[in-house]
């Protein structure tokens, strides 16, 4: 880059520090060993803890007290039988027979396809929308995330073990970001532990002295100089590592279908590795929202009529801005779930 270049990002990379930011490739303050050997990173870290942990306060009293505690002592929640039994199997077959715009990733030798789940979808489905309003659901989810925020929902299908040798990274364990956020899957399919089973390391969600000296430690290592998913703000991390932070080995999840499992993935997580080919099918949902927020809500998006179109919007932006910053997720057409064209 320029020096001029330098000049005017300068500003920009500035502003990003009381951001959700996390790249220490694409801002070179964050990946300073300079400036995070003087603590930037770390304080960082312990800013965004101490804001999730006084917001989460202001949430707990919504949320069943079974949920909120199983949450806080693990990290995630698993919830089996989250639909009346005698409502899911119709539930189940609305959504995987509903066709609509898909994208899909391929990562190593996994694809993953998303269908967004829009305003369409839930007037086709009115079962599926009384679900993601349902208030002991949404106050489990705000929680979670640490705000009053309505998540990103897709159904998504992982199909793994397609042709190709290189491994899929998303079965590495790892931390989403150096802070806080909300992911959940309801799982309309049995995955067994041969499936590649949801998988998360017990306890690891808590920013403890041990996990702060390992940020800090990671903060320090030159960014060009080891693997990229880390650089770029996603740390995987090694039996060792999980060691010098006193933590448990992962576990996989091998859960029934219709079960929900809510997770806060600043806590190492992986998809599990599996072992044969297989498909597994869910709705997914996501929020991240900039960590250094004093606030609960104010989230405009997340109103009525807006919420349910960010999917396409965001689709629609990554499109436009495709030789700036890539486009991993490629239409596909119009398909089903389950649809293996």
């Amino acid at each position: 880059m320029s020096r001029l270049g330098k000049i005017l990002l300068t500003p920009v990379w500035i502003a990003q520090l009381l951001t959700g930011a996390k790249s220490f490739l694409d801002n070179p303050l964050l990946g300073s060993i300079g400036l995070n050997q003087r603590g930037l990173h770390e304080r960082r870290v312990r800013l965004a803890a101490a804001l999730c942990n006084w917001r989460r306060r202001r949430l707990a009293r919504h949320v069943r007290p079974e949920w909120r505690e199983a949450f806080d002592r693990d990290g995630f929640v698993a919830i089996p039988d989250i639909v009346p039994s005698q409502d899911f199997s119709a539930l189940r077959e609305a959504i995987l027979s509903f066709a609509a715009p898909a994208r899909e990733m391929r990562q190593g030798d996994a694809i993953t396809r998303r269908i967004a789940i829009d305003g369409q979808m839930l007037q086709a489905i009115p079962a599926l929308r009384q679900l993601l309003n349902r208030p002991d659901i949404v106050a489990l989810l705000h929680y979670v995330a640490s705000f009053r925020t309505t998540p990103l929902h897709y159904v998504q299908t992982i199909v793994s073990h397609v042709d190709g040798n290189e491994p899929d990274p998303q079965e590495a364990l790892h931390a989403d970001t150096f802070h806080s956020s909300l992911k959940s899957w309801l799982f309309l399919n049995p995955v067994s532990v041969e499936e590649g089973p949801f998988t998360y390391v017990r306890g690891s969600h808590r920013f403890t002295p041990e996990r702060l000296a390992w940020e800090r430690e990671r903060s320090l290592a030159d960014p060009t100089k080891i693997d990229r998913l880390s650089a770029r703000g996603s740390p995987r991390v090694s039996s060792e590592g999980l060691a010098a932070m006193k933590l448990a080995k992962p576990e996989a999840l091998a859960v029934p279908a219709n079960t929900l499992v809510v997770a806060d993935t600043a806590g190492f997580h992986a998809r599990g590795a599996a072992y044969r080919s297989g498909e597994r099918v869910e709705i997914w949902s996501y929020a991240r929202r900039n960590p250094f927020l004093p606030w609960l809500g104010g989230d405009l998006l997340s109103l009525p009529g807006i919420a349910e179109r960010r999917v396409g919007w965001l689709w629609s932006l990554r499109d436009r801005l495709e030789a700036r910053i890539g486009q991993p997720w490629k239409p596909v057409g119009t398909r089903t779930p389950t649809d293996t064209r």
